[in-house]
């Protein structure tokens, strides 16, 4: 698939079927996210990929936990998941020291994405997960999903065959400013 038909298809998709991702197509999705460019080559995260539903659920549980029905009306659905019951789901873990992992993270899991998107794979980017790893459960979690010593949590992106359908967003041409 053309990269830029690639980014003009890719959509957030919050539905799946329970058919997990086959393991050539995932080793291509982290390929792609390893591929990123990061400064200074640094390369500062870890992906954790998670295929377990009842771990990816303990995170959600705890999540929810610590931001309370009060700060997040969703969580007050008992329907709601903040995965989208992906079954597969990449937890982006990050150095905590290296001043550009949140930007270094952010550009490997677009290239994830748009590796995913090329292979027919849904995905939705996630920072809701976050309050999971600042709770109570927090080291647990971590200890879980092998993050290693000195990173934490940045983003996550669950991956699967997507059930629904979405329309591109409008685009925001004013945004762009040309100085010549």
């Amino acid at each position: 698939m053309d990269v830029l038909k690639a980014i003009s298809d890719r959509r957030s998709h919050r539905s799946y079927r329970k058919e997990q991702v086959p393991e050539d197509v995932l080793g291509s999705v982290l390929k792609a996210g390893l591929e990123a460019p990061s400064a200074r080559n640094h390369q500062p995260w870890h992906f954790s990929v998670v295929q377990d539903a009842a771990l990816i659920q303990e995170v959600h549980d705890e999540a929810a936990k610590v931001m309370g029905k009060n700060t997040s009306p969703r969580f007050s659905d008992p329907d709601f998941q903040m995965f989208y019951h992906a079954p597969t789901v990449i937890f982006l873990f990050g150095e905590k020291e290296f001043s550009w992992t949140q930007v270094d993270c952010g550009i490997a899991v677009e290239n994830m994405v748009l590796a995913a998107e090329s292979l027919g794979v849904g995905s939705v980017i996630l920072g809701l997960p976050k309050p999971a790893f600042m709770g109570e459960k927090a080291d647990t979690l971590r200890q879980k999903l092998q993050c290693p010593e000195g990173y934490d949590f940045v983003i996550a992106l669950a991956l699967g065959y997507a059930e629904d359908t979405k329309d591109p967003h409008e685009l925001h041409e004013e945004k762009i400013s040309r100085i010549m």
